[in-house]
């Protein structure tokens, strides 16, 4: 159970992290969100039958620093295809990425608004050494607030009680990397 915990943990991180994530330089964006504290649920069809909760502080800048990263070399250069389009009610993104062994197709649905509470509806198919899994992830969010006076835009509240700023994924897989190599 510990282990399912954590990879939805990971999971709703992940996605809040591609939440601002824009199709590619220079074209169509997702809005920044509403600054203050978001609470977050995420359901896995798959996995969970209760929802993952979480929180995040966030604010302008740190939501265009997410975006930057999203949108980084590395990870457009494993795209293939990343097109979103803006609908009525939201937006509507479509993208195929890939590394050699492994494939993920994704289609997410993001309606709402960003200022107080959106869901995001994602379906996505991984192909890894030919076998291929399917998840279907929806996440709500909504806008409660302002953040707490012991947060800090980037913190994440989650399952637990654990807290980790989004700003710092990047050193810690960095010096995941780092530590890796020195390994071998």
């Amino acid at each position: 159970m510990r282990s399912l915990l954590t990879h939805g943990a990971i999971s709703a991180a992940l996605i809040c992290l591609a939440l601002p994530a824009t199709a590619h330089a220079g074209e169509l964006e997702l809005p920044t969100r509403k600054p203050g504290l978001w609470d977050m649920k995420m359901l896995s069809a798959e996995s969970q039958k209760t929802p993952i909760s979480m929180q995040q502080c966030t604010d302008e800048a740190t939501d265009k620093v997410l975006m930057a990263r999203i949108n980084s070399q590395p990870v457009s250069a494993a795209c293939s295809k990343r097109d979103m389009q803006k609908t009525a009610t939201g937006y509507i993104m479509d993208t195929e990425c890939g590394t050699p062994g492994m494939t993920m197709k994704s289609h997410t649905e993001i309606t709402g608004d960003f200022n107080s509470a959106y869901t995001i509806k994602m379906t996505s198919q991984h192909l890894a050494n030919g076998v291929s899994r399917d998840t279907n992830i929806t996440v709500e969010a909504k806008w409660v607030g302002a953040c707490a006076a012991d947060q800090k835009a980037g913190d994440m509240i989650m399952p637990g009680g654990a807290k980790m700023n989004v700003k710092d994924l990047e050193e810690a897989a960095r010096n995941m990397k780092n530590n890796m190599m020195k390994k071998q």
